[in-house]
């Protein structure tokens, strides 16, 4: 089985993401914790986590099959000391809030040089920050989410995800998330299958298929290996259709939650239905 979903609002509360996920006929769902805008925010209310765990049961949805993102103020690689304990700081409070909700994953971008320290040393402190976070935590899993390669951004290319894995030292919590766009713009074109066999083998190399905690489901606008993060609806761009229904027909991705973040939240249930069908589920 696999856990098809999408980035869900939780407005009115985290209570309400599992319910929106079901209205989309879905098997899994994104969200964030709090404001992904503000370095902080109100801790969960007793009611809320209560809700939340309620409505994920009633719904059918297991704690695998949720993949929450942190915020996007946070760069574990920051430069200045000062900025850098503000972004752990925050990741520590997401990673908790993430255990608080019953939740097994949680989904960051490993973080930015901003042009200013080489990326050897941004690489030692994006680890170092992870381990602060899992020793201040017990069962979360933090998900290193691939980036497109603009700018100073860490973690473009398999190389950089294996080393960053093995820099964290933390296998048995560390898990990798493959965005499909962002590795189309860093120059993985999935579309051609001889290219995506040789990623994943690559993968499976340097880092372990089993240490695989995600997919972000995106096609993707722009040329292969022009670094540019701009999502498309599924088979309206470069990567085109049929590449989603390989990646949904796959079985070495069962059990793990594949997530749209595709901009037409109006497709998202007939993305889901198709990427459902595709796995042979409905």
């Amino acid at each position: 089985m696999k856990y098809f979903g999408a980035h869900v609002s939780i407005a009115g509360g985290v209570e309400n993401a599992p319910l929106r996920a079901a209205e989309l006929g879905a098997t899994g769902f994104a969200m964030f914790t709090k404001n992904q805008r503000q370095w902080a925010s109100a801790p969960l209310s007793t009611l809320s986590i209560a809700l939340f765990q309620e409505t994920m049961a009633k719904n059918h949805f297991v704690p695998e099959a949720a993949l929450p993102h942190d915020g996007y103020l946070i760069n574990l690689g920051q430069p200045d000391d000062a900025k850098l304990e503000l972004s752990r700081k925050a990741f520590c409070d997401e990673m908790r809030r993430a255990e608080q909700l019953g939740l097994r994953l949680l989904n960051f971008h490993p973080g930015t040089t901003l042009g200013q320290i080489p990326l050897n040393d941004c690489l030692d402190r994006i680890a170092e920050s992870v381990r602060i976070a899992l020793d201040s935590t017990e069962h979360v899993c933090a998900v290193i989410e691939n980036t497109a390669g603009a700018g100073s951004t860490v973690g473009s290319t398999l190389s950089e995800l294996s080393e960053l894995f093995t820099r964290i030292g933390r296998p048995e919590r560390t898990r990798i998330c493959i965005d499909t766009c962002h590795a189309f713009a860093a120059g993985y074109n999935f579309s051609n299958a001889a290219v995506y066999e040789d990623f994943w083998k690559e993968f499976d190399r340097g880092i372990g298929l089993a240490h695989l905690g995600g997919m972000h489901l995106n096609d993707a606008k722009g040329e292969c290996g022009k670094h540019l993060d701009r999502h498309d609806s599924l088979g309206k761009g470069a990567l085109g259709k049929d590449t989603f229904a390989r990646i949904a027909a796959d079985p070495r991705f069962d059990r793990i939650p594949m997530m749209l973040e595709t901009p037409d939240e109006t497709l998202w249930a007939e993305e889901i239905a198709f990427l459902r069908r595709e796995a042979g589920a409905i």
